[in-house]
């Protein structure tokens, strides 16, 4: 929840400080990088490694997770054709249709169908077709009666088989029109012949996609929940589907904007029912990337109203739209200011490594909102259409990563920047960088209204860049070397300089002796502690940092005895 004494930040509600530090977990899927066991592994990694948020997608389509989305048999939404036609007897509710157009259907869900092996199902469904017309139909490769039907009438079909040993999935159906002339099929179904749920649910045709809720989806998000309560990580959960609803959002006025409200309310009390009791679920996004351009205001104070009617848990409330919206930041019913930012090409003559990158997006997010939590819920390098720069995956290195990670975290927002490119980040194993940072944050007093970022902060050599946090006496302090960005290190190969001698000065008032101890960011070694007597009426204190290489952290308090 926001803190209730440092609105800026959030905390659980037994009032313990919660920094998010953590990544992007979107695509989940069978045929993704991220399959569903994947993403309990990638969940128990994270866990193990300090990290304890991720930011999770259940609004994708058909290639991915998504709670609410069409989910379709008959095709698939990169390439839709499916092959309907009005239904002969049912205007406005098509059929599947078979003509000199299209003499071939298929049904292939994209989820595959289970089978038990063993276990006897029955497939079944109705047909029409002219006169000297039929349908044969094959199940992997496997062929089936035909399907005859007397012309001009709709006639049920039933064909009852038994899965083998070895048949654990459904195979392609197959649908063949023979003769001159026209055939419709309808009502597909795959149940066991003792009853039990639809299988071939993906097969309905006029089914509406809003309200519905995909079965195997959310099951593999009750499954992604699980994992994450097993390993100590908190879901940001982008809920909805954004294109089946940002058509209907241009005129808040319309007839169609309050159906999508509508619409948007039974997804989220659906939501709310099944997954809110989770201490694990931090919130609900909205949507990925609205369009900033839309009036959302209504669309988000009707919703904000109704979550808080509905979820007694009070789930922080969230948005994110495909470029800056201030409005959303400042909307009184979104709980969270969100932004996104990917560091291309064209930024180059602005920004040059990915600590200004997230330095300066951060700057602006805390302007818009000064006192609510404010987090980068994306973030990463890309090319100018936004896309993985190919050179990401060819040379190893996630030093853009872990200097976004610190950077993030010293820059004043609520959390940790949410890198993007999960398959990236695994396969380079990107685990091991979250645990020092975790560590160096773990006692920043984040609710105690104290904490604010050092500004005042300088180094002897104008080149580095100092980023930090203070309370009170106590500091956290960044020490970057441009030399350590990814570009340098990775894409130009240059490992970073050795750096001597560099010294930081704090403006002080108080005199007496302090013990800075420096670690190194990526591994968390020590470098260096010690105890820095300071005059009674200092000018200020000067830190002499332990020679080092792309970056080190100081962690600096009054000594205690």
């Amino acid at each position: 929840r926001v803190s209730r004494t440092d609105p800026r930040f959030l905390e659980f509600s037994t009032g313990e400080p919660f920094f998010p530090v953590g990544q992007n977990l979107a695509f989940i899927g069978e045929g993704q990088y991220v399959t569903p066991t994947k993403a309990e592994q990638i969940l128990g990694k994270l866990g193990a490694h300090g990290a304890n948020y991720v930011r999770l997608w259940t609004g994708c389509e058909d290639w991915a997770l998504a709670v609410e989305a069409r989910k379709s048999a008959w095709g698939r939404s990169w390439d839709w054709k499916p092959p309907f036609g009005p239904n002969p007897d049912e205007a406005g509710h098509p059929c599947v249709m078979l003509d000199t157009q299209r003499s071939m259907a298929e049904a292939n869900p994209s989820h595959p169908v289970g089978l038990k092996p063993g276990t006897r199902y029955v497939l079944s469904g109705k047909v029409r077709a002219d006169l000297d017309t039929s349908v044969s139909m094959t199940l992997g490769g496997r062929a089936i009666p035909p399907l005859t039907a007397a012309a001009g009438e709709w006639t049920d079909w039933r064909f009852e088989f038994q899965a083998g040993e070895d048949d654990f999935w459904l195979g392609t159906l197959r649908f063949q029109r023979e003769g001159a002339g026209r055939a419709w099929l309808n009502a597909l179904s795959l149940r066991a012949s003792d009853g039990g749920p639809e299988l071939l649910w993906e097969a309905a045709i006029n089914r509406p996609v809003r309200g519905f809720f995909n079965p195997l989806d959310c099951f593999q998000l009750d499954e992604v929940v699980r994992a994450a309560e097993a390993n100590g990580v908190y879901l940001q959960v982008c809920l909805l589907t954004r294109d089946l609803y940002m058509s209907a959002l241009k005129d808040p006025a319309s007839d169609a904007y309050a159906q999508a409200i509508a619409d948007a309310k039974k997804t989220l009390r659906y939501a709310v029912a099944r997954w809110g009791a989770s201490t694990h679920v931090a919130g609900w996004e909205y949507w990925n990337e609205m369009d900033p351009g839309l009036p959302t205001e209504r669309l988000y104070t009707e919703l904000g109203a109704y979550l808080e009617q509905i979820d007694p848990w009070r789930h922080l409330r969230q948005t994110s739209t495909w470029g800056p919206a201030a409005d959303d930041c400042r909307h009184p019913a979104l709980d969270v200011a969100d932004t996104h930012f990917y560091l291309r090409h064209t930024d180059a003559s602005r920004l040059i490594n990915e600590e200004e990158a997230v330095r300066d997006p951060a700057a602006w997010l805390r302007a818009q909102a000064p006192a609510k939590p404010a987090l980068m819920g994306e973030f990463g390098l890309a090319d100018d259409r936004w896309r993985l720069r190919p050179e990401m995956t060819r040379r190893p290195g996630l030093a853009d990563v872990h200097n976004a990670l610190w950077a993030s975290a010293l820059s004043g927002l609520s959390g940790t920047a949410l890198s993007w490119w999960w398959e990236r980040l695994d396969a380079q194993d990107v685990y091991p960088l979250y645990r020092p940072l975790s560590r160096f944050l773990a006692d920043v007093p984040w609710t105690s209204g104290k904490v604010s970022r050092v500004v005042s902060v300088t180094a002897s050599d104008p080149d580095l860049t100092v980023l930090g946090l203070q309370a009170g006496t106590d500091a956290w302090l960044w020490l970057f070397d441009p030399a350590g960005s990814w570009e340098n290190q990775v894409l130009k190969g240059n490992p970073p300089p050795l750096r001597e001698q560099v010294r930081l000065t704090l403006p002080t008032r108080r005199g007496g002796v302090w013990q800075p101890d420096w670690i190194e960011p990526g591994s968390g070694k020590s470098l260096a502690s010690g105890r820095l007597p300071v005059p009674a009426e200092p000018t200020g204190l000067v830190l002499v940092a332990p020679p080092f290489r792309g970056d080190v952290a100081c962690r600096l308090r009054p000594a205690r005895d």
